[in-house]
């Protein structure tokens, strides 16, 4: 089992900067970051496979940035001109395949807050 940790979460203003890590114990195939406020679901926020292919939610499209480094295991999320809705726990998922079979491994969270 793969384990995740995350850092990086923390109260910023409205046009602020933050920037998410999130380090793996072992290889994954793909690693994705989601967000979650109470009482509502988890939803994908951005997710990259390999090195270069990476997809957004449209939410966040041109404005975050997702990256990964495979020498680290680390899977990082720019996140530029943030705005109040994007406060949330953010959550990392790591991909890993072993004997065909894929497994979700998900970090503990770390806090997002953009104040107004």
């Amino acid at each position: 089992q793969v384990q995740l940790v995350e850092s990086g979460g923390g109260l910023v203003q409205a046009g602020g900067s933050l920037k998410l890590s999130c380090t793996a114990s072992g290889r994954a195939s793909a690693m994705n970051w989601y967000r979650q406020t109470p009482g509502n679901e988890r939803d994908f926020v951005a997710g990259i496979i390999g090195g270069s292919s990476t997809n957004y939610a449209d939410t966040v499209k041109g404005r975050f940035t997702i990256s990964r480094d495979d020498a680290t295991n680390t899977v990082y999320l720019q996140m530029d001109s943030l705005k109040p809705g994007d406060t949330a726990a953010y959550y990392c998922k790591a991909v890993t395949v072993t004997d065909g079979h894929y497994k979700n491994n998900w970090g503990q969270g770390t806090n997002v807050t953009v104040s107004s």
